[in-house]
């Protein structure tokens, strides 16, 4: 019994949408055709899949493990479709760089624009993961080198400090804060955060804790299971403020303001720095590591 990829994506997609009539839509195709197929699937299984009535196509119990394997078998094969084109253009290697900060703007954009240009047949992958994950990432090699803020040590990984970005708080028009010549730590209790739970959403909940916290007081934090982008869209409902990067300023945001940061050293900032197991002889890390020493020279 021989059974097709094409086969489990039929089935997998009634499922989804409880009804073949939709499935069928999606697919392009008739819904006679799409239940003819459905119904030869059941027969090389021996098992129903679907009670079908009026309502649509429900997965019976057995049905929906069934759809549950195929669900995980259809992944496997997309991420092998997946690495057989990047092997394709990965001529001269490959190298996977995982980052914390945003992509809007800045260094890392600017950086990662560089090695592109300069290395146009290595296959270049980034992965976008907060500074914990990244550091899963490198020590069970899946990435090659990680940009995340300074301070993370872990046995066996390296780090070089790269560059520091402006710390920015967003504001919606007409904020009080806004009337400011500038803006400091202190100025910012008593303000409603929202951060992303990625990223370095977690790196800047911990710095306004540090920072605003005070006898009797903590910093109200909201912590969104979303991305930086979608902050900013919170933002400027008007009930939130956030913190981020001067690299969030690459996109132009109707109606929000961002305004430096000040202590008492200046302008607040938050440092970068580049990790890497020190046993990777990839020579596309090595690429990276040329650039990298060129544009921030130690």
């Amino acid at each position: 019994m021989t059974i097709e990829a094409r086969q489990l994506r039929y089935a997998v997609l009634t499922a989804d949408m409880n009804s073949l009539s939709r499935a069928a839509a999606a697919l392009h195709m008739r819904q006679s055709t799409l239940s003819q197929r459905v119904t030869q699937l059941e027969d090389q299984l021996g098992i129903k899949l679907f009670n079908r009535s009026t309502r649509g196509a429900e997965p019976t119990e057995m049905g929906r493990v069934f759809i549950e394997s195929a669900r995980r078998i259809l992944t496997d094969i997309d991420n092998l479709q997946t690495t057989a084109r990047a092997v394709s253009y990965g001529e001269q290697g490959r190298l996977a760089v995982g980052y914390s900060s945003s992509l809007m703007a800045g260094n890392l954009k600017q950086t990662f624009a560089d090695y592109l240009t300069r290395f146009p047949d290595v296959q270049f992958d980034g992965v976008e993961a907060g500074p914990e994950k990244l550091m899963h990432s490198l020590q069970s090699r899946t990435i090659d080198v990680a940009v995340a803020p300074t301070g993370m040590e872990e046995s066996g990984v390296r780090s070089r400090r790269v560059w520091s970005d402006r710390l920015m708080v967003t504001l919606l028009d007409g904020h009080r804060l806004l009337e400011n010549d500038r803006i400091y730590w202190t100025d910012l209790r008593r303000e409603v955060f929202v951060v992303p739970s990625g990223g370095i959403g977690p790196i800047v909940a911990n710095l306004l804790a540090a920072r605003l916290t005070e006898q009797g007081y903590r910093p109200n934090i909201i912590t969104q299971d979303t991305s930086l982008e979608s902050v900013l869209s919170i933002v400027s409902v008007g009930r939130f403020i956030t913190v981020v990067t001067e690299a969030s300023q690459g996109v132009t945001w109707p109606d929000l303001n961002f305004r430096e940061i000040h202590d008492q050293n200046g302008t607040a900032r938050l440092e970068f720095s580049v990790y890497w197991r020190d046993d990777n002889e990839n020579p596309a890390l090595q690429r990276f590591f040329t650039l990298i020493n060129e544009r921030y020279p130690v």
